[in-house]
């Protein structure tokens, strides 16, 4: 496997722009709360280690990754004055085709809210087969992808800021 000692969260070949004066919402799911919980720890970190003050990141919750794309679509409708909103959330696989579903479900969601408001809704939703791989994934092991989500929404932001 191509990450199995691979950090995912390296940024040292690109280059992240500031985040000062951008606005930006955090979505984040309940379900699997220590996993999503690091998630949202990681993105918050990222953002405020690169200029985005404390009181240009909006917060909200939602009950499970399915909810990621709802609550997306609220903070665009209510908040239009946020420049991207990031979607964190966790979804294992079981034994029943409900992760295939909810998976789909949230891709397709937030692509489409993104495209509805022109803004980046990014996907910080960790697709795993275990436990043990979001773990990795969640400021284990592979980094961080809360992190990744952040430094995704800094450059989306960027790039709508520049066009």
């Amino acid at each position: 496997m191509a990450t199995q000692l691979k950090n995912l969260s390296d940024f040292s070949h690109t280059t992240v722009p500031t985040g000062t004066g951008f606005k930006f919402g955090i979505v984040v799911a309940e379900w699997n709360a220590a996993i999503t919980g690091s998630l949202y720890e990681g993105a918050l970190n990222t953002l405020k280690a690169h200029g985005v003050s404390d009181d240009h990141i909006l917060s909200v919750t939602v009950p499970g990754s399915f909810e990621l794309t709802v609550g997306a679509e609220l903070l665009l409708s209510k908040q239009p004055e946020l420049d991207g909103v990031i979607c964190l959330g966790c979804v294992i696989q079981g034994e029943t085709r409900h992760f295939d579903f909810i998976c789909d479900a949230v891709a397709q969601g937030l692509t489409n809210v993104g495209i509805k408001h022109s803004k980046p809704v990014i996907f910080g939703v960790l697709t795993t087969d275990n436990q043990e791989q979001a773990l990795d994934r969640s400021g284990g092991k592979h980094g961080n992808k809360g992190d990744e989500a952040a430094i995704t929404a800094l450059k989306m932001a960027e790039l709508a800021a520049s066009l």
